[in-house]
């Protein structure tokens, strides 16, 4: 097994790797939009301080992450088997379903979507885990 921790990623919030290579598997630790600022993509603040959170921007940023990473291991989202999505808000569900889209299509993974109470930060409205499968 091999741990993967991508210099120009956002370092993980605790002592876990971006992903695990295990065979042919390769496991990818619940990504959000974070940059490796630690600022977050689709969370602004306009000129009178008000919080501006965006599903579709998130969405983007965590898929794009995940490539990244995966890419890392020399895999793609193409070789995505399984995702499982964390929603803060079933609100969120549309706009999440329609970026989704924009990368998969129903020959994509297979995907599983829950709402969860809260993430690690407050400016966070969605993290994705998932598993992909690449040949050594």
């Amino acid at each position: 097994m091999t741990s993967i921790v991508v210099p120009d990623k956002a370092v993980p919030r605790g002592k876990f790797p971006h992903a695990k290579r295990s065979g042919d598997f390769i496991f990818v630790s619940g990504t959000s939009s974070r940059r490796p600022d630690n600022s977050y993509a689709g969370a602004t603040t306009d000129g009178d301080g008000t919080l501006h959170l965006d599903i579709r921007e998130q969405t983007r940023a965590v898929i794009d992450n995940i490539a990244e990473i995966l890419a890392a291991t020399g895999a793609s989202l193409e070789h995505l088997v399984d995702i499982t999505t964390f929603l803060v808000d079933m609100d969120d569900f549309d706009g999440y379903n329609e970026v989704y889209g924009e990368y998969f299509d129903y020959q994509g993974p297979a995907r599983t979507t829950v709402a969860v109470r809260q993430l690690p930060h407050p400016h966070l409205l969605i993290e994705i885990k998932a598993i992909a499968h690449k040949p050594e």
